[in-house]
């Protein structure tokens, strides 16, 4: 038991070393040398949307009765603020799912073509491979015919 354990640290002590070092120092590369090029081009600056009005423009007034008109202008602003949003969103959507439907048509039309051309060359094929197989038995009835003496009776 005892020694298992030796020869565990030793083999341990003496591989320490060795995996601490890298593998291949010559191909290490250094974060000082950019590369020539890049493999994806920079992504284009983000456009933030302009901010939003209704955060912080809430000033208090004098009368109860007028600060709750307000308030409940702004809800009504912000409710058909968000009700316009979500209606672009719905139309964009639908968009998005008519141009993916299209796509799925086309890819659907070009595999029934396809598989159609596929039919049509196997019938085809299948055709012409019958004419051969008939010409063939025609062919050998016909040799058999003149090569076999028929008896002759009287």
């Amino acid at each position: 038991m005892a020694t298992m354990t030796t020869a565990r640290v030793l083999r341990r002590s003496l591989l320490r070393p060795l995996l601490s070092q890298p593998l291949f120092r010559a191909y290490k590369t250094s974060a000082s040398s950019p590369s020539p090029h890049r493999r994806y081009p920079p992504p284009p600056p983000h456009e933030f949307s302009k901010p939003c009005e209704f955060l912080g423009s809430w000033t208090p007034a004098g009368d109860p009765r007028e600060a709750e008109a307000r308030l409940q202008r702004l809800r009504r602003d912000y409710a058909r603020q968000v009700k316009q949003l979500r209606r672009e969103y719905a139309y964009e959507m639908e968009i998005q799912r008519e141009k993916q439907q299209r796509k799925d048509d086309a890819r659907r039309e070009a595999a029934r073509l396809a598989n159609e051309e596929k039919k049509a060359a196997k019938a085809a094929a299948a055709q012409t491979r019958a004419a051969e197989r008939e010409a063939f038995q025609e062919e050998f009835r016909q040799t058999l015919v003149h090569s076999i003496p028929i008896p002759f009776r009287q």
